[in-house]
């Protein structure tokens, strides 16, 4: 698999290119705090038709360089810019949950690259998102099965067994060590753009569980408000991983809105 170097940091990356979408344009996906990439799996499947993919492993993350922490938003924001670059990626629509929706809006702050943003999860403050709420310690089995609980809504876990199976497994084998993730939870918790909102004028698409104990509908709302191109999809009853458990929603939110700032091939 291919890497980008950010100051002598070594970021993993993959690439799927089967999309007839154009090669200088890609959806890239930033990932949550300390989880691996399987997050990414529900949305990857339906982009990856028409676009280009790019999945970077976050730092700390799969086989990607784990520096010593703690990091900052900016630092995996430049890492992301450091795979764009390295993937000849001139348009970046950047998906992220979570700590990844944080490094999107910071990219965006930093950077011409981004053409879109959708984040997932995303407050405007690390201040009103609980990073507790999303990791849990991958060699502990039943730690993982266990979070799940605040993750996923009652009714999707009692409809969907297999899932929980499945995405308890991907998390023992992929998700960040607790040092990753306290570095991870270090950046979430020094991240604040709720007076800079007026200045992330790229179009963004805030994505939101009604119900999700990790960052409160309110942080999602005064990001969706604060924004001047935001816009906002709330999916009642869904929780944190709402990506996973309203996928079909989700996904058509996110095909249309990539169709419609997908750059014009002919300008």
């Amino acid at each position: 698999m291919p890497r980008a170097d950010n100051a002598g940091v070594s970021i993993r990356y993959e690439v799927d290119a089967t999309g007839a979408g154009d090669p200088d344009e890609a959806v890239v996906f930033c990932g949550d705090a300390g989880l691996g990439a399987w997050q990414f799996g529900w949305q990857h499947a339906a982009v990856a038709g028409p676009h280009t993919v790019v999945t970077p492993e976050t730092r700390g993350v799969g086989r990607s360089d784990a520096p010593p922490g703690p990091y900052s938003v900016e630092t995996l924001a430049s890492d992301v810019d450091a795979v764009c670059a390295a993937a000849g990626v001139r348009n970046a629509h950047v998906v992220g949950y979570g700590l990844g929706g944080m490094v999107a809006l910071a990219y965006a702050l930093t950077s011409s690259r981004p053409a879109s943003l959708t984040v997932v999860g995303t407050p405007p403050s690390g201040a009103d998102y609980n990073a507790r709420g999303v990791w849990a310690d991958p060699s502990t089995p039943t730690a993982v099965e266990g979070s799940l609980t605040g993750l996923l809504s009652e009714s999707f876990r009692e409809v969907h067994p297999d899932v929980l199976s499945r995405i308890a497994d991907w998390r023992t084998r992929e998700d960040a060590d607790r040092e990753t993730f306290e570095a991870h939870r270090a950046a979430v918790e020094g991240f604040d753009v709720s007076d800079r909102l007026y200045e992330i004028t790229t179009p963004t698409l805030v994505v939101h569980g009604a119900a999700d104990t990790v960052c409160p509908r309110t942080a999602a709302e005064t990001l969706a408000d604060g924004l001047p191109r935001g816009e906002s999809l709330v999916v009642d009853d869904a929780r944190h991983l709402v990506g996973v458990e309203a996928s079909a929603a989700v996904n058509d939110a996110l095909v249309g809105w990539l169709a419609e700032h997908a750059a014009d091939p002919l300008s």
